[in-house]
């Protein structure tokens, strides 16, 4: 059909044909986010190993993503199939609307991401204070409400982009406020994100040159002196990701990490090494490395982190320096569908790099292949 005249037509003859690659590309995008987003809710919701602090913000994440696959991104799918906007000039608010807040939930829960892996090894305490139950609870509602209070001034200008087929604000009619916005979640938010990822990153080298220290001084039989720093090391890598009371108690929980477990290892440790010379032995023990699974869930944290950037990066600055609209359309739609990618890759990394999220998985899919067998 050609609507080359209306508002919400999105034709142009050299899209025709990429338009079934998108549709394609679309569908996938629906079916996985759906699936794999559900997945990981009902994974947190059953396996309470899942059932960490930590892991709600994952939640958090994960309910932006599926609001996106799951209600908005069939009816791109049925705009890309059709070169047409078929759902009325109210829904396309709603949509444009939702699509933002999508975004903007998912960036700011990133932020929280990172600046949770880092209080977790700088200052658990105050991670505590912050990461509280009811601190979780007005985050969580904190990053929505912020969603819909930043987008919600827009509401008149959202219409169809007919470069990109999708519901979006007026680049015109919406400024200077897009261009704060933007320049909040995306520059802002994300730069954040980064510096965040860094400082754990030069956090984690000096906890790890701080353990070959220690292993060094091992050798040369100083094991008791240096117990204490390495167990303050191990300390500092303690995993708050698994088997948590989401309560946060710090008299029951895991999560904690002591600031005395220096001074009293170092004490028994030193009472080993006394009773190991009294008795002609030699005490040879390895600290366990506690923050192994910690670096593995950051690292997780940082791939989602990437993927995101990455999967905006050619849409972000196509529309920077194509600001007059001279580059074909089809390279605006190219960037724009490697967006969708963000909304639906994130199960899928959970599951790859991510033990507990893995099992919890399995679990899920286990319990629905057995009450189907059973109605059977």
């Amino acid at each position: 059909m050609n609507y080359t005249n209306d508002s919400f037509s999105c034709y142009d003859p050299s899209i025709v044909n990429y338009r079934y690659v998108s549709v394609t590309w679309g569908i996938i995008v629906t079916l996985v986010g759906t699936v794999g987003n559900i997945l990981t809710v009902l994974a947190f919701a059953l396996d309470k190993k899942l059932q960490t602090r930590f892991n709600i913000l994952i939640v958090n994440l994960t309910f932006a993503d599926l609001l996106y696959c799951a209600l908005l991104q069939p009816f791109s799918v049925d705009s890309y199939l059709h070169l047409y906007w078929r759902s009325g000039a109210t829904f396309c608010r709603v949509f444009g609307m939702l699509l933002f807040v999508s975004n903007s939930v998912s960036i700011l829960t990133l932020c929280l991401i990172a600046v949770s892996r880092y209080l977790l090894i700088a200052n658990s305490k105050l991670f505590d204070r912050i990461f509280s139950r009811l601190g979780m609870t007005l985050i969580i509602i904190g990053t929505w409400v912020l969603g819909f209070g930043s987008f919600a001034p827009l509401w008149n200008v959202f219409v169809l982009v007919q470069k990109v087929c999708t519901c979006s604000f007026d680049r015109i009619r919406g400024r200077p406020y897009t261009t704060i916005l933007m320049g909040f979640y995306f520059v802002i938010g994300l730069g954040c994100v980064g510096v965040f990822y860094f400082l754990i990153h030069r956090k984690v080298k000096v906890a790890a040159k701080a353990l070959d220290q220690y292993k060094l001084k091992k050798n040369n039989g100083k094991s008791g002196y240096v117990a204490g720093v390495s167990t303050a090391v191990s300390g500092k890598f303690q995993e708050l990701d698994s088997g948590v009371d989401l309560g946060g108690s710090q008299a029951h929980s895991s999560e904690v990490i002591s600031e005395q477990v220096p001074s009293s290892k170092s004490h028994v440790s030193q009472q080993s090494a006394v009773s190991s010379k009294s008795s002609g032995t030699v005490v040879s023990s390895q600290p366990k490395d506690t923050g192994s699974e910690f670096k593995k869930v950051t690292r997780m944290c940082f791939v989602v982190f990437m993927f995101f950037v990455v999967s905006y990066i050619p849409f972000l600055l196509l529309n920077i320096f194509d600001a007059k609209n001279k580059a074909p359309q089809v390279l605006h739609m190219i960037a724009a569908n490697l967006t969708w990618l963000n909304s639906c890759i994130n199960p899928i990394l959970y599951a790859a790099m991510n033990r507990h999220f893995k099992e919890g998985y399995q679990k899920v899919l286990l319990i629905c292949v057995q009450k189907s067998s059973r109605r059977r």
